[in-house]
């Protein structure tokens, strides 16, 4: 009898202490890095959560791994604002319909009208006559940065973002890899004074996705913060840490 109820005790005190555990562990939010699906190797995770599904509203918390494998927020959750007409997932959005691309996506790059604030990620001081495009007539130049606007270049201005007209919001921005073409597949065309890629991207699902300063109100696709939270996460984000940005709303972030 004295076994059976050492047993039974036994038995009662694993189960106490696997609800305890459960319970720790639900209380870990969905958001955070160790229960995201895709951010592969990397160190450094920016995680924007949307309010809802067609929600302008969101809030972006940036975390560090530990070398013990954990996870420590930097900053305090930040408010952001996106896409006009809320979130659509990468793979089926479509451009110029206001919405933020939900997925798991790298930032390599950064750019700005401003000198480098101090980010340590590749930064291009942008100029009065800098271009991103997003001419779906020319896929070769889709979704690339363009200086100096050439008079041989082959997309349209009136497809492209010209950085200047936005002296608020790309005072300082930084890169979101969303349908962008990458690496090796991109050169430079003297002939044209232009960007091109070997390998286009998808031309329907919009380019010119960024993080960057607030403006009046929501965005047309792209991720904004106050002016400050912007500039601590650049100066925060380090290439050798491998940063990568998952965003999606709350009830999808697991899925991003």
């Amino acid at each position: 009898m004295l076994a059976a109820g050492l047993a039974i005790a036994a038995l009662v005190l694993g189960l106490g202490v696997f609800r305890a555990l459960s319970a720790d562990a639900s209380d870990v939010p969905p958001y955070h890095p160790s229960r995201l699906r895709n951010i592969g190797e990397s160190q450094q995770v920016v995680v924007v959560t949307g309010n809802g599904r067609t929600s302008s509203y969101a809030t972006l918390r940036a975390y560090q791994k530990n070398s013990n494998g954990s996870w420590t927020q930097q900053f305090p959750g930040m408010p952001a604002r996106n896409g006009y007409a809320g979130w659509a997932w990468a793979s089926s959005r479509v451009q110029n319909t206001g919405t933020t691309p939900s997925g798991t996506f790298r930032i390599t790059t950064a750019f700005g009208l401003k000198a480098n604030p101090g980010t340590r990620i590749p930064y291009t001081h942008a100029g009065s006559d800098d271009y991103w495009v997003g001419d779906n007539r020319d896929p070769k130049t889709y979704n690339l940065f363009q200086p100096r606007a050439s008079s041989t270049r082959t997309w349209r201005k009136g497809e492209s973002e010209r950085i200047a007209a936005y002296p608020t919001q790309y005072e300082y921005a930084a890169v979101i890899n969303f349908n962008r073409p990458l690496g090796s597949t991109v050169s430079w065309n003297a002939a044209h004074g232009q960007y091109e890629t070997s390998r286009p991207k998808n031309v329907r699902l919009g380019s010119a996705i960024f993080l960057h300063i607030n403006g009046a109100g929501s965005t047309a696709g792209c991720v904004s913060l106050r002016r400050a939270d912007l500039l601590a996460v650049l100066k925060w984000l380090d290439p050798a840490k491998t940063p990568r940005i998952v965003m999606a709303p709350l009830a999808d972030i697991g899925r991003a």
